[in-house]
This record gives C-alpha cells, structure tokens and sequence, in this order.
C-alpha cells in the first residue's frame, strides 16, 4: 500500500496486459461467474439512477453549425463505463473508449479503449490499463458462463456468424466450458476475415477435427448444439438485424447472442429459454429510451422486454443469469430444453476482471510505476 499522502499507480501497456493474463480465458470464466453471483446479491453499482446504466455516451448531431465536429458516422462515438464492484473486488472503476467504423481503414481497431482502476476508500488511481483486450475478453467470458449453466455438456458443434473478435473470445470460453467440441461451422461477409479466423482457429485449437464455412445464417443455427451470433451489423431496423427462427433450431441447442439479433415469433413461444445477462440491465434500457427499444439496441434481451410491452411474452418467461449462476434459480433441466442467451455487456465486467489482472500484474512486478503526486498541491 502506499503511504499518504503520496499517490501512484501502475500503467499496464497491452503487452503488459497480456503478461498479467488478460487473455487467461478460464481464469476470465471463473471471474465473470463470481461477478454475476454479486451482481445477485446486489453489491454492486454502475451509472444512473437506479445504478443499472450501460453507460454514458457521446454521439455527435446529423448537422452542427461547427464545421470540425465530428459526423455522426457508423460507430462514431465516445462513451464512459464507470461501476464498483464489492465482494472479493472491492474496486470501482471506468472503461472510457472513442470508436469510428473508419479506423480499419486506418489500420487500427474500431474502438479503442482504456480502463481505470480506483480505491474504493480513498478514489486514488491503482492502475491506468489498456483496455481492448480487457474487454473483448470479459465479453467472451460471459458466454462462457452461460455455456456453463446451459449448455449440453457434450456439446460438440459450434455455428458462429461474424468471425471478428467477439467470435474469438466466445469460442474461447466455449473451449473452456465445454471440453467436447470438435466441429465449428461459421459464416463471415468476406473470405478475408473467414480465412484469418479460420488460420487463428488452427493454431489455437488443433484438437478441432472439422470446421466447415457456410453460406446462411440457417446453416450457422441447425444442427449446432451451440450457436452464437457475434456479426456487426446497423441499429435501426430490427428487420435486418440476424435472426434466429425457430424451424432452424435442434432440442437442446444453447443459442448465445452477444451481437444484434432478432428472433422469429416460433422463438416467442414460452418453451423456449429467454436467459438475460442481468435483468437490470434490460429494464433500464426500457427506461432510458423510447419504444420500441429494440431499435436503437441490437440485443436480443432488449427484443424479449419490446414483447413483454406488446404483450407477447409474459414478464415470467425471462430469466437472470445471475440468479442461475447464484444457485437461485435452475440451468439446463434437460437435454432437449432450447436456451436463448442475451448478452449486453456491463462495466462491473470491466471492473471485475480489471481488478483480477492488476492483482496479477501487482504479484509478478508488471507495469511501470507512475507517480501522481508526492503530497497534493490542494488540499
């Protein structure tokens, strides 16, 4: 601990961040599980006014009088993702990113993202992280948890649309929670981005024996016993957004949805699971926009509370995965039980996994110290 009034922290640079284990996906799994078990004791909080926000976002007008502002492009934003986490945490922290579709073509990633690590006490800086990584795990780990709960156990196919990262980092907790898989299906937009997922998936699972790429999103869903959509695509109409339909969908499949997606009115039916990350989340996406939500966001949770208000599906039918991954509440009953995932993505994610790799970083002398001040100038 540092003495006060003297203040530092630690910088973690991306490959710092690797040597701390933020790609240790198991690891990742297993911190997601006891966050969603806090989030269901309710130690913790995010922004807003009932502590449940996404966030706070920066987007930028169809026409300002002020010609260097930026243009409200695809994925032109900046957004800030403060929360604290208790329990074994104990941290608070903020994931604070800008994003423009344009950066790939600049050779960077579409968004870039730092996270800051704070005392709970005192507020002082612990660590300034970059957060790409960070974050694309965390986002894959939640998967992950669910596959845990609600996945078949001897799952072994996996259909993937969109193989970019979030493909990845799914699959990756799907490996660690799922030992059986051997078989992945998966369709992309162009044979670039097929052909770099399907090299990565070589070298990081060569115990996969069969991987087929396929043409529609029907072949990505039948006959998979986990199925996940992680393709970008625009908000605004739910019509074009990936949809699951019913008649594509095996007994037994887990369906995990951490991208936009929309589903068909078979999928509406009560037998089928409606799992959400964190019920929460979703009833402050409620209120916070206008109806219907789904709309403006892409997530299938959001689509399954758009129902409720048009009195489609009872309130009842949906589930928490918190309240699963507490105990509280069942996962999978049954072999032939079709579970429907929504995946919305939380900065207590951020915070809890943030906490695991500074911890980390702090026992094997990672990252440069960097001091804030040896006594404050104001006081």
């Amino acid at each position: 601990m540092n003495t006060l009034p003297k203040i530092d922290f630690i910088y973690l640079s991306e490959p710092d961040m690797i040597r701390a284990g933020v790609t240790d996906m198991a690891a990742c799994v297993d911190t997601m599980e006891e966050m969603f078990r806090l989030l269901h004791a309710g130690d913790y909080r995010m922004a807003g006014p009932d502590s449940n926000s996404h966030g706070a976002i920066v987007v930028f007008p169809e026409d300002s009088p002020f010609p260097d502002m930026p243009k409200p492009t695809a994925d032109r934003r900046f957004m800030a993702m403060p929360a604290y986490l208790g329990g074994e945490f104990r941290t608070a922290g903020m994931k604070w990113y800008g994003s423009n579709i344009e950066n790939r073509d600049k050779g960077l990633p579409r968004s870039i993202l730092m996270f800051i690590l704070n005392d709970a006490d005192t507020g002082a800086p612990l660590a300034v992280m970059s957060a790409n990584l960070l974050s694309a795990y965390r986002t894959g780990a939640v998967p992950g948890v669910g596959a845990r709960h609600l996945a078949r156990k001897e799952s072994r196919v996996v259909g993937i649309l969109g193989p970019g990262v979030m493909a990845r980092t799914s699959l990756a907790a799907f490996m660690a929670t799922c030992p059986h898989i051997d078989t992945i299906k998966v369709k992309g937009r162009g044979r670039k981005n097929v052909d770099a997922f399907l090299a990565w998936l070589k070298q990081t699972y060569p115990q996969i024996t069969t991987v087929k790429v396929v043409d529609t999103d029907e072949e990505v869903v039948r006959g998979s016993d986990i199925a996940t959509f992680c393709a970008s695509v625009a908000t605004g109409d739910p019509s074009k957004y990936p949809t699951v339909r019913r008649d594509w969908v095996s007994p037994g499949t887990f369906l995990s949805m951490p991208a936009p997606c929309n589903i068909d009115e078979g999928m509406e039916a009560p037998e089928i699971r409606k799992v959400l990350d964190f019920t929460g989340l979703y009833e402050t996406y409620q209120a916070e926009n206008p109806k219907p939500v789904h709309k403006l966001i892409p997530a299938v949770g959001v689509r399954f509370f758009d129902l409720v208000d048009e009195g489609r599906v009872a309130r009842g039918q949906l589930e928490d995965l918190g309240r699963i991954a507490a105990g509280d509440a069942p996962g999978r009953r049954n072999d032939d039980e079709i579970i429907i995932l929504s995946v919305g993505g939380m900065a207590v994610e951020d915070v809890a996994w943030g906490t695991q790799v500074y911890r980390n970083a702090l026992a094997k002398g990672i990252g440069m110290r960097l001091p804030l001040w040896d006594e404050p100038a104001l006081r």
